[in-house]
């Protein structure tokens, strides 16, 4: 009998996780990564599973939408989330890796398995990769598709694709930062309660720092393009022209600030820098995803308490993401509708975020191997935050289809529940009873 096979195109966080899940299920897995040899606008590294954004996967709480997602990873066996635990750095209630040691320690694992070959160089076109009968292949491409690539995909979608704007936020090194203008502390002393790094601003400094933003020059969009941003994620200038309270409600929010031993005063809003690294040598500017230009940035966020003389070593960037319109496509297996040995994972799926890149980078892992050696692919109960979030995905208007994260709401509702902690907690255990069921009758350990 001729062994199974599966090829996986993009080394991000989908495509490593997908690899992954092949692997430990016996399938010979050749892994396409286009880095070094071609790069992305946004890629700083030739690292496989690079975060090229925040270095946050957001909430622990398993009651909250990530943690919820995060903990039936875990349970399903998921590398990516063994390895983020392993590099965390202290975020407060947030799960935060410290990107180089998390991207190295994915690229390790992944190249000590006998079953996985990693392929440096651009796959230039599909048509080679979908000849061989019976060996899935899962794009895991990410929103920077290889031109050529995405080009015949449309083709293959006869036409049919989306984009939005993403950005990234910047980067600051630790020893330029003015610490006698900044204090130490976590919102409502999360974590170890001095996880994040604040820099305080008055009413008046809120203002001018407000006035500056909507002042400062924007870097151009990708030819004629509209402006079209991820609505979850949007840029701090963008908050900023939206309404005076729009920061002040959101990344810049004071609530549940304390210094030690009492209240900041003076405490109209507040900047937080999260930590990179465990040694506190660089930080990122908590929510300051950006389209403003370099030279706009050293300008305006030196107004910021502490950064008067900050040294950047990334500048937040704008860059186009490419995504498919998933419910005219795809399955909730994320087999593709008429082509069912090929499936989908990732961004290009148009499902937000880090911890969704390796959700469906699992599932597309799992159902490859499943059709590599002759099973049925396998659809996760609506009950759990996986199955829930896929059903969306495929089930939402294809009119009006746009990048989402996972949310409760997408969860079937529970009754006979009052408060919104009882109906989260509800709806959190009857998503671990579902999970623990499905995996004892319809996935094998391994």
């Amino acid at each position: 009998m001729a062994k199974a096979k599966a090829k996986v195109i993009g080394g991000g966080l989908a495509g490593c996780e997908a690899a992954w899940q092949l692997a430990r299920r016996g399938v010979d897995v050749t892994l396409y990564e286009m880095r070094p040899r071609a790069n992305t606008p946004f890629h700083q590294t030739a690292h496989l599973a690079e975060l090229v954004c925040s270095n946050s996967f957001k909430s622990d709480d398993p009651l909250r939408a990530p943690g919820m997602l995060k903990a039936e990873l875990k349970r399903l066996g998921s590398l990516l989330m063994d390895v983020a635990d392993e590099t965390r750095v202290p975020a407060g209630a947030a799960l935060a890796v410290d990107r180089e040691h998390f991207s190295a320690a994915v690229e390790r694992g992944l190249e000590g398995l006998d079953n996985v070959q990693i392929v440096r160089e651009p796959v230039e076109s599909l048509r080679g990769f979908l000849d061989e009968p019976g060996a899935p292949v899962i794009l895991a491409t990410g929103p920077a598709t290889h031109p050529p690539v995405f080009a015949e995909l449309k083709q293959l979608l006869g036409g049919d694709s989306l984009y939005f704007y993403d950005a990234t936020s910047p980067i600051i090194a630790g020893d330029s930062l003015d610490m006698s203008r900044l204090f130490f502390a976590s919102r409502y002393g999360k974590g170890t309660g001095n996880d994040y790094l604040n820099a305080p601003l008055d009413e008046n400094e809120y203002i001018a720092f407000r006035r500056a933003l909507l002042a400062a020059e924007l870097a151009p969009l990708h030819g004629g393009d509209e402006f079209v941003p991820f609505e979850g994620c949007l840029p701090i200038e963008e908050l900023a022209r939206r309404s005076e309270g729009a920061m002040r409600f959101g990344p810049l929010r004071p609530v549940g600030l304390k210094r030690e031993g009492g209240k900041v005063e003076g405490l109209y809003a507040a900047v937080q820098l999260r930590r990179e690294d465990a040694l506190q040598k660089a930080w990122s500017l908590v929510g300051f995803q950006t389209r403003l230009t370099q030279k706009a940035q050293k300008e305006v966020f030196a107004r910021i308490p502490g950064l008067e003389n900050a040294c950047f070593l990334r500048f937040g960037r704008m860059h186009r993401n490419n995504y498919i319109c998933a419910p005219r496509h795809l399955l909730p297996t994320l087999q593709l509708r008429a082509h069912p040995y090929i499936l989908f994972a990732g961004q290009l799926t148009g499902l937000e975020g880090y911890v969704a890149a390796t959700a469906t980078g699992l599932v597309a892992g799992l159902n490859a191997a499943r059709l590599a050696q002759g099973s049925k692919p396998l659809e996760f109960p609506h009950e759990t935050a996986t199955g829930a979030m896929l059903r969306y995905m495929v089930e939402a208007d294809p009119d009006d289809y746009s990048p989402t994260a996972f949310m409760l709401s997408m969860l079937p509702p529970i009754t006979g529940t009052r408060g919104k902690r009882a109906r989260h907690q509800a709806l959190s255990e009857r998503a671990k009873t579902k999970l623990e069921s499905f995996v004892r009758e319809r996935i094998p350990a391994k």
